[in-house]
C-alpha cells in the first residue's frame, strides 16, 4: 500500500496524523488486502474491494483539524446496536475517531467487518 494518506495528513497536526494512521491499521488489520484511494482535495481517503468509490469501497477516513471520521459508504445499511454511527445522509454514516481509544471498541471492529462483508457480497 502507498503512502498517500501521510502525505496528506502532512498538513495536520501529530495528533490527527496519529489517529489516521492508527485508523488505517485498523481497516488494514481487518482486510489486508484493501485499496486505498486518496482524495487529497478532500481530505480523504477511500478503502474497499477496488478502486471504484461507488461500488467497490465500504469505509474512509475523512481528516479534520482536530479528529478523523471514520465513514462507512453503505452505513445506514449496517447494523449499529450500540449507536457509533452518525450523520443525515441516505446512505453514508461516520463515526467520530476523537482518541486513540476511540479505535478500540470491539462494536467499531464489527463495524468495519460487517461494512466490509456487506461490500464483498455486493459486488
Amino acid at each position: 500500500m502507498s503512502n498517500d494518506l501521510e502525505q496528506m495528513t502532512a498538513a495536520f497536526g501529530p495528533r490527527v496524523r496519529d489517529l489516521a494512521a492508527r485508523t488505517r491499521a485498523l481497516i488494514v488489520d481487518i482486510y489486508p488486502e484493501v485499496v486505498e484511494v486518496p482524495w487529497p482535495r478532500q481530505n480523504v481517503a477511500g478503502y474497499g474491494v477496488g478502486p471504484k468509490k461507488m461500488s467497490e469501497h465500504y469505509c474512509y477516513i475523512a481528516l479534520h483539524d482536530d479528529h478523523v471520521n471514520l465513514g462507512f459508504n453503505q452505513g445506514a445499511e449496517l447494523p449499529d446496536p450500540e449507536g457509533l454511527l452518525e450523520g443525515p445522509g441516505k446512505v453514508l454514516r461516520h463515526t467520530k475517531i476523537a482518541e486513540p481509544e476511540d479505535l478500540e471498541d470491539p462494536a467499531l471492529r464489527r463495524l468495519l467487518e460487517v461494512a466490509k462483508d456487506h461490500r464483498v457480497s455486493t459486488r
